[in-house]
């Protein structure tokens, strides 16, 4: 009965909705295919078609995006069902983290990471971590002393130190899905690299912040507690993300050594989606942070896994992926709309409707804070190191990062149940919480998103003349390795005396990421690639065109 009562709950099904016949799994009437399971299955396969129709009919438009119609839709289609059931339950809307995590977060982040541009993201490698790990971590802080101090003053005493700190993670996770659909690539490619980075780092940190949480025993504090949040934040940082490399790299071995694409490139297709899960579930049970594995997973199946397999899969592969995360982005929002109008957990909070305005209030202030706090201060420093004029952030700029983090979606609404639903029948407070969190997801996504994108073209002016490039006079590769092997000193030029090889440390230190973009490359060239594969590795497969020609010069 438990594992029914699970399979119904996974998707937003009641026990009390389940049919009370004790039949065996076989049977036609079994609980897993009730009426109320096929009803909300319907419900939402149409409200992803509707998505997707309207969607295509609002792409021009500057005020709306597929994030914000599919969350409308989700609140008009709980708003209907409330109606039809006569406000009696909402259980039917009832939210589950497990499917989120599970299912629906995995193919959204895996897909950041396979069709992220690799070149551009790693040539702004270090400004997207200070801004998605220390600016996150400046964020949690504000936010947790915040809340803390804050709240007790409007009369929520109740909460545990826990609890402050989870809310500081929950809080500092953004929206980078939203994001994204109002930001351009190929019109503003130095933000949507910086925005698009530093929200996936950013909702990795964020999830690991919470989890590092969670893993200290608040009960004895002492001075090595700060110390042991430190250490464990970072332990899950990088033995996240050494996973998701080692089984990004165990896929690009297999499939290049056994060249699965002679018998069936349905192989290939199936062991590259089932080895990217495989990573999340492993970090997961290891308790790591599955996003950052899957995240960089991705990234290195692009770089490797992905060549390796026949022309036809490398096809497959990207516009699936891309589909795949498409459809669980726009469930996720039509779940958040439809979850929002739960009518059990409002009123299990006992609040008045001023103190949940206060509280949803100084939790978006709090927001606001927080990020100002860090994305301000982080480009100013990094104005200061630049020596160029082109490489600088201008205020403009800053401006639009500040903005375009504010949103806050489902990782944020998933965390908060995460941190809050097992004590929301004891605590109404726990469940002033979710209200309050749910309240800034709709503000934030809703209003802030919807100004995003005509705040961008009056800010930024993108039908006009660029006032800074992305870094597009960035020292190239073949520019550094001229200047590797030249002479570091312009006076010896018109000397007999031999050229002297400029020092790798005076070019690491002048040209940071494209020196270390350079050494990686040769490294990558005369390792990696022979052992893994990789751009240039061309299996051989006599049904593709590469396989054919190969036959018909051998013969």
């Amino acid at each position: 009965m438990a594992t029914k009562i699970s399979n119904a709950a996974m998707f937003g099904l009641s026990p009390e909705n389940m049919s009370s016949h004790e039949h065996l799994p076989l049977e036609l009437d079994s609980s897993f295919l009730n009426t109320s399971t096929i009803i909300a299955l319907c419900v939402f396969f149409a409200l992803l078609c509707a998505c997707i129709i309207i969607g295509h009919l609002l792409e021009e438009n500057r005020w709306a995006n597929e994030s914000i119609t599919a969350l409308l839709l989700g609140l008009c289609a709980g708003g209907v069902v409330l109606l039809v059931r006569k406000g009696e339950s909402s259980h039917l809307l009832k939210f589950s983290e497990d499917l989120f995590f599970l299912y629906l977060l995995p193919p959204i982040i895996f897909n950041a990471g396979f069709q992220v541009k690799k070149k551009r993201f790693f040539k702004n490698f270090s400004t997207i971590l200070l801004f998605g790990i220390f600016g996150t971590v400046i964020s949690f802080c504000i936010i947790s002393l915040g809340v803390f101090w804050i709240f007790r003053k409007i009369g929520v005493k109740s909460l545990s130190l826990k609890d402050h700190l989870a809310i500081g993670a929950i809080m500092s996770a953004t929206d980078s899905v939203c994001t994204l659909q109002v930001l351009s690539q190929d019109e503003t490619p130095f933000l949507y690299s910086i925005v698009f980075g530093e929200g996936v780092v950013n909702d990795a940190t964020s999830i690991v912040l919470f989890n590092s949480v969670q893993t200290l025993d608040f009960h004895n504090i002492d001075g090595l507690t700060v110390l042991k949040l430190i250490g464990t934040f970072l332990y899950l940082l990088f033995t996240s993300t050494a996973l998701g490399i080692a089984v990004g790299l165990l896929s690009a071995f297999i499939i290049k050594t056994l060249y699965f694409g002679r018998h069936s490139t349905d192989r290939e297709f199936a062991l590259m989606i089932l080895m990217a899960y495989l990573s999340y579930l492993l970090a997961e049970l290891l308790n790591l942070s599955g996003i950052l594995t899957v995240f960089f997973c991705g990234i290195v199946m692009s770089h490797y896994t992905w060549h390796n397999v026949t022309e036809s899969s490398r096809i497959t592969t990207k516009h699936a992926f891309a589909t795949m995360s498409f459809i669980a982005e726009t469930f996720i929002f039509l779940y958040v709309g439809m979850d929002a109008l739960d009518i059990d957990k409002w009123a299990e909070s006992k609040a008045s409707a001023g103190t949940s305005a206060a509280v949803s209030s100084t939790l978006f202030a709090l927001v606001l804070v927080g990020r100002a706090a860090f994305v301000f201060p982080i480009a100013s420093i990094l104005n200061c190191v630049q020596k160029r004029e082109s490489s600088k952030i201008h205020f403009k700029q800053q401006f639009i990062m500040w903005w375009a983090g504010l949103m806050r979606g489902a990782v944020t609404i998933a965390l908060s149940y995460n941190q809050f639903a097992s004590y929301m029948r004891k605590s109404p407070e726990s469940a002033l919480m979710i209200t309050s969190t749910i309240i800034v997801v709709l503000f934030s996504t809703i209003v802030c998103g919807s100004v995003t994108k005509p705040l961008i073209e009056a800010v930024l002016l993108r039908h006009r003349k660029p006032m800074v490039s992305d870094f597009t006079d960035n020292v190239s590769l073949e520019e550094l390795r001229v200047l590797l092997l030249e002479s570091g000193d312009p006076s010896n030029s018109n000397n007999n005396q031999p050229a002297r090889r400029a020092s790798s440390l005076r070019l690491l230190i002048s040209h940071p990421t494209t020196t270390v973009h350079y050494f990686w490359r040769k490294f990558d060239d005369r390792f990696m690639r022979p052992m893994f594969g990789g751009r240039g590795f061309v299996p051989f497969v006599p049904s593709t065109p590469t396989g054919a020609a190969d036959e018909s010069s051998s013969a």
